[in-house]
């Protein structure tokens, strides 16, 4: 049985192991010993580290035939260089991709596969513009910039080792437990319909099964836009959701007002739109969405939240 280490267990971790289990010898990596027997309870192994220490990723040399790479970047004192723009910065660089990487590379044999998830946010604003995955990627955020600097790294250890590396940039995942119920009861506003931005979606689910595809049928160092086919703006999406679930919809500001309204966060999101086009990932991966649209995804939401409360 081949053996799969996931690096990264948290919420598409565990889905994705749950669809895996029996088919592969399960490992994860973990940095916190208390989720030990959470991860034993979903049969998968526990493997002690830290991807900020990378002294502590010596047992994943030669351990894994397939790496789900999960984990997000994170700031770390490291100056380095990333693809887009050329911008140099420790807060620009994926220091936990590099030394997973410079440790899986000590191992007498290497992975056949690894699958990264990352961002559409890679490609930064695209003023509303359909965008497949041969777009040139120009990051914003700092968190984006950080993921670019992962893919890059990714691809270029997948050419040099043989290894086949598969980029899968994901935009907003929803589940039960990922919706902006606490936003829509905050009262926080949305953008005016002129003003507001194109937003992408991916059902938890369904990117739990397009990591599984990704396995199978993935080529070597390829990027898929891994979202469903929903095209709305991001105040619609909110609207959708507080008519599903009885809230009030929020009000529309425009955005000269949205700068002193809105937490910097949250307006960094308004501030990038796109329309992310999955012809790659369905043809190529075989992909059929359980939820094309969120909402397919949010009635069965509360399907299963009305049948769990009886």
């Amino acid at each position: 049985m081949q053996r799969l280490l996931i690096v990264g267990c948290g919420d598409i971790g565990l889905r994705t192991a749950a669809l895996l289990l029996g088919r592969y010898r399960l490992f994860g990596l973990l940095h916190d010993a208390s989720r030990a027997a959470v991860l034993r309870a979903r049969g998968i192994i526990p493997i002690p580290g830290d991807l900020d220490r990378p002294d502590t990723l010596r047992r994943l040399a030669g351990m894994a035939d397939i790496v789900l790479h999960f984990a997000p970047p994170r700031i770390s004192p490291y100056v380095g260089r990333i693809a887009a723009g050329g911008v140099q910065g420790p807060e620009l660089c994926d220091v936990r991709t590099a030394g997973l990487l410079a440790n899986l590379a000590k191992g007498k044999s290497l992975p056949r596969c690894l699958i990264y998830i990352s961002t559409s946010g890679v490609y930064g604003d695209c003023a509303g513009a359909s965008v497949a995955e041969t777009r040139a990627i120009a990051p914003i955020t700092g968190r984006a910039r950080r993921r670019a600097d992962a893919e890059r790294r990714l691809r270029k250890w997948g050419h040099d080792s043989g290894v086949v590396v598969s980029i899968l940039r994901v935009p907003g995942i929803y589940a039960a437990e990922r919706l902006p119920i606490a936003r829509l009861q905050a009262r926080t506003p949305a953008l005016i319909a002129v003003d507001d931005v194109h937003s992408n979606h991916i059902h938890a689910d369904d990117l739990a099964r397009i990591v599984v595809a990704a396995i199978r049928y993935a080529k070597r160092g390829r990027i898929y836009n891994a979202s469903d086919d929903s095209h709305l703006k991001m105040g619609d999406y909110f609207d959708l959701v507080a008519d599903r679930f009885g809230l009030a919809r929020s009000s529309r500001i425009p955005r000269a007002a949205a700068a002193n309204e809105l937490p910097p966060g949250l307006l960094s999101f308004m501030s990038e739109s796109r329309r992310l086009c999955n012809a790659r990932m369905k043809r190529e991966l075989r992909v059929r969405l359980a939820y094309p649209t969120v909402v397919e995804g949010l009635a069965a939401i509360k399907t299963g939240l009305a049948t769990s409360s009886l």
